[in-house]
């Protein structure tokens, strides 16, 4: 003889029937629509039957609501946003184009290229960057860019051709839920932060020795000597989606 066994106990929660709804729609030109809610009984028939109410439609509102989780939109800006940037797609993993002026930044070097840390003034920068990787390029000049703005590579090393930035070993996590501002001064200090190491695939970036370049700018006043810098072959334009 087969036994039965009660499984209930497997079950995880148990949702219960408690109302249905029936939607109405009149058949004309301009169809009008009418919802009639129906509470049910313990065998799961329909009684009851009532307009549905503002209550009802309130509830179920708040039932068809989704939840993604992250809260804060993603590259929302925390108040006005900043004349350096230039373009912002917060689709998928995001994408953002700023720019920013000639400045003094730390940065750091591997003992073999013999060039000490410390403070250097770098360039004004183009920067575009999504959620895992960027992009950089120089500009001649401060001055916020148009779309006629010449691009010159970035006078850095670990910098591709294309202006791509190989980030080696360094743990880059751009939170999903980051501001507009929190994710542009992330990257920057990703980039600063991290040790150039090499030229990529014998890429120059500039006219002359890069190590020496910068070994005549470490720890000092002076500007970064905009002549050497090299035309990368496009203009803003060509970056922008």
């Amino acid at each position: 003889m087969n036994t039965l066994t009660d499984l209930t106990e497997n079950f995880g929660t148990l949702y219960h029937p408690k109302s249905a709804l029936i939607f109405y729609q009149t058949l004309t030109t301009h169809p009008d629509c009418y919802v009639e809610s129906f509470d049910m009984d313990k065998d799961g028939n329909l009684i009851n039957a009532h307009p549905l109410t503002v209550r009802e439609a309130n509830v179920l509102a708040k039932s068809l609501t989704i939840e993604s989780g992250d809260k804060k939109p993603f590259l929302k800006s925390n108040g006005i946003i900043g004349s350096h940037i230039l373009q912002i797609d917060p689709v998928h993993n995001g994408i953002v184009i700023w720019f920013s002026k000639a400045q003094s930044r730390d940065m750091f070097f591997v003992e073999n290229l013999d060039i000490p840390n410390g403070k250097a003034n770098v360039p004004p920068m183009l920067w575009v960057a999504n959620r895992n990787k960027i992009s950089v390029y120089a500009l001649k000049t401060g001055s916020r860019p148009t779309e006629k703005t010449p691009l010159y590579h970035a006078p850095f090393f670990n910098v591709h051709s294309d202006g791509a930035v190989c980030m080696g070993t360094v743990d880059v996590r751009i939170k999903k839920t980051a501001s507009l501002e929190e994710f542009t001064t992330a990257w920057e200090n990703y980039f600063f932060n991290s040790y150039f190491s090499h030229l990529m695939q014998s890429h120059n970036p500039i006219k002359g020795n890069p190590v020496s370049i910068w070994k005549k700018l470490i720890n000092t006043d002076k500007h970064f000597p905009k002549d050497v810098l090299v035309k990368a072959n496009q203009t803003l334009k060509n970056l922008l989606r």
